[in-house]
């Protein structure tokens, strides 16, 4: 049986995803533990070169084709799995992006292998997978044991820091080519082309501080509480989900998964819950101070420090301490 374990890494225009070093990590450290190899498998078209990024890895599968130069769901799945099903990895790793989970799902059903999803753990011990996996939009974590030969596992973002997955190693992986499949070119979805947003007056993913917000602000007029805490900081606004939906800040103010990703040095979450979607955004925040008032708030669990308490009470206080400080 194979020791392998594969890591499907994710780019855009060029350039790796945060993601995929995270998972590298993560791969690493399985690989080493259970003496078997980390192999990262890179899809796409003339993206050869990005392997020089991966010698974390041993190995570096590259498959390109023309059908596979932007990601749809279609082509990567008959990609991953005419190459999954002759290598026959022992784990394959996706990310919790919209690429690893399309892939990991349909990957788990035509191959009937089993699938861990929102894991923010794996390891391997003998014939076991040991996972940690996030249920109930993270307000539980399940233990789990898995048998059997091959196991799929999607992990959250934060699972392992990025830097973990940069190679420092003088030698880079080996490059193998492999062979696209046939039928590629007559996938039923095609690419036509990719439409950027404009840009927004603040780019919160460049910021060094960010004060966000979150439905614990229960009206748009509170709002002003937070903007004012963060023009005492120097600081930029963002946002969790619901408030953008509910039309208080524009949709280049959020933070998550169908957001930004923010690495702020620090990051102040004012009312915010801690969806796991909110979470895959903000994790790699240097440091990270929660402010809510249910002590079992998620976001406790993703915090270096928190505050218990009404933001009401502190946010105006709080301000004019910062106030104070600076002048």
């Amino acid at each position: 049986m194979s020791k392998d374990i594969f890591a499907l890494v994710e780019h855009l225009e060029g350039r790796l995803s945060e993601a995929s070093f995270e998972l590298l990590g993560k791969g690493r450290e399985i690989a080493d533990s259970s003496g078997g190899r980390l192999v990262a498998v890179l899809l796409g078209s003339g993206v050869r070169v990005l392997s020089a990024e991966l010698g974390l890895a041993d190995s570096v599968l590259v498959m390109e084709n023309a059908a596979l130069l932007a990601y749809t769901p279609e082509t990567y799945t008959l990609a991953l799995r005419a190459l999954i099903e002759t290598r026959k990895p022992r784990v394959l790793l996706t990310s919790s992006t919209p690429i690893g989970m399309d892939q990991s799902a349909a990957l788990s059903a035509g191959l009937g292998w089993p699938l861990v999803a929102y894991a923010k753990d794996a390891r391997l011990d003998g014939p076991l997978l040991k996972a940690t996996s996030q249920i109930y939009g993270g307000k539980i974590l399940a233990d789990l044991d898995l048998q059997g030969d091959h196991v799929i596992v999607s992990l959250i973002a934060g699972a392992s820091p990025a830097d973990q997955g940069r190679s420092a190693a003088t030698k880079a992986a080996t490059v193998e080519e492999v062979a696209a499949p046939a039928g590629l070119d007559q996938a039923r979805t095609r690419f036509k082309r990719l439409i950027v947003p404009d840009a927004g007056d603040v780019d919160i993913t460049k910021e060094a501080i960010l004060v966000s917000v979150g439905r614990g602000i229960q009206s748009q007029d509170n709002v002003v509480l937070v903007e004012e805490l963060a023009e005492a900081l120097g600081a930029s606004v963002s946002a969790s989900r619901p408030i953008v939906d509910l039309g208080w800040l524009p949709k280049t103010r959020q933070v998550g998964k169908s957001g930004m990703t923010v690495k702020p040095r620090l990051y102040l979450a004012v009312g915010i819950s801690g969806a796991p979607e909110h979470l895959e955004g903000m994790r790699g925040a240097e440091m990270i101070v929660a402010i809510n008032t249910d002590a079992a708030a998620p976001i406790f669990g993703a915090a270096h420090y928190g505050a218990n308490v009404d933001l009401f009470d502190l946010l105006p206080a709080l301000t004019l301490r910062v106030k104070a400080a600076r002048t």
